[in-house]
């Protein structure tokens, strides 16, 4: 069992709220998942710069200080304007270059790391511990942005660490939550694998937001693949996907996991449960249902 809350703003007026009611649908499904949580946050200029890439890395002591990997980063990427950020439980490493060549530079600049996100839209933090206080570390309430993802975790495909923790961002500006489990996701990670997809984590959750970045990086828009998804893995989920520019919602074909969608002209928000919704500014006038068993329902920016 693990909590899922998730809002995209469609009024930009309220994009500086943004993060204090993601804060709030978060706390409302806390008791689905006491273990770790993780935030995703798009489009927030005090993080992310449509001109540079933000690497989410993390942990907050990563052997060397936010000086010293700036400055030794600037030797390898000179041109790029290197900037290095510490929040709460991560890292965030910016510049103008591509993902690839920040991690590529990173290679050479640290011992070990771990990149829990990437794109020039989204920043993304997660860690083990009660989720309110994974919040309140990143300072969540206070950011502005035009969607945000989070989620709560109760783990039971594998262990309870950071890398584990959802949102799974794969691929530039591509985050995934799940509540739920996969039975065949073994199979389709060893598929994956043949074909040269490296895996961060044994959760059976990257395995879907990884067969979901093969898919589009084929040409397939966030629909098919999720419609494709449906076809190939087996189990009880409900997933939401986020992109740069819209947000996914799916459930399994018997709709086993939770899921309530309210919807209004500000906004579209999407959680485990109800409660989450209803502190949602003009909740009482928002379309509220359930998402049909197996369908894909998506939403542009």
């Amino acid at each position: 069992m693990c909590g899922i809350a998730a809002l995209q703003i469609k009024n930009p007026a309220l994009r500086p709220q943004l993060g204090a009611l993601l804060n709030t649908m978060l706390c409302e499904v806390i008791e689905r998942g006491p273990d770790s949580a993780g935030m995703a946050v798009y489009d927030n200029p005090e993080l992310t710069d449509q001109d540079s890439t933000v690497l989410s890395l993390l942990g907050a002591d990563l052997g060397k200080t936010p000086a010293q990997i700036r400055t030794e980063l600037d030797l390898e990427l000179p041109e790029a304007e290197v900037a290095v950020e510490v929040l709460g439980h991560t890292t965030l490493v910016s510049g103008q270059a591509t993902s690839q060549e920040l991690a590529a530079a990173l290679d050479t600049v640290l011992p070990a790391y771990d990149v829990i996100g990437r794109g020039r839209h989204v920043a993304v933090m997660k860690s083990v511990g009660n989720p309110r206080d994974v919040a309140d570390a990143h300072d969540l309430v206070s950011m502005a942005g035009s969607r945000g993802v989070a989620h709560t975790r109760m783990a039971t495909e594998s262990a309870v660490t950071a890398a584990g923790s959802h949102p799974f961002s794969v691929a530039d500006d591509l985050c995934l939550v799940h509540n739920g489990s996969f039975s065949n996701h073994a199979s389709i990670r060893k598929e994956l694998q043949r074909t040269g997809v490296v895996f961060d984590s044994a959760n059976d959750s990257e395995v879907a937001a990884r067969y979901i970045a093969t898919r589009l990086e084929v040409g397939e828009d966030l629909e098919t693949a999720l419609e494709n998804l449906s076809e190939v893995f087996d189990g009880f989920y409900t997933l939401v996907v986020t992109t740069k520019d819209g947000m996914a919602v799916v459930r399994d074909p018997i709709s086993c996991k939770p899921a309530v969608v309210a919807e209004t002209e500000d906004w579209v928000a999407m959680a485990s449960e109800f409660r989450a919704l209803a502190e949602l500014p003009g909740i009482e006038n928002a379309r509220v249902f359930e998402p049909e068993p197996g369908q894909v329902y998506t939403w542009r920016a």
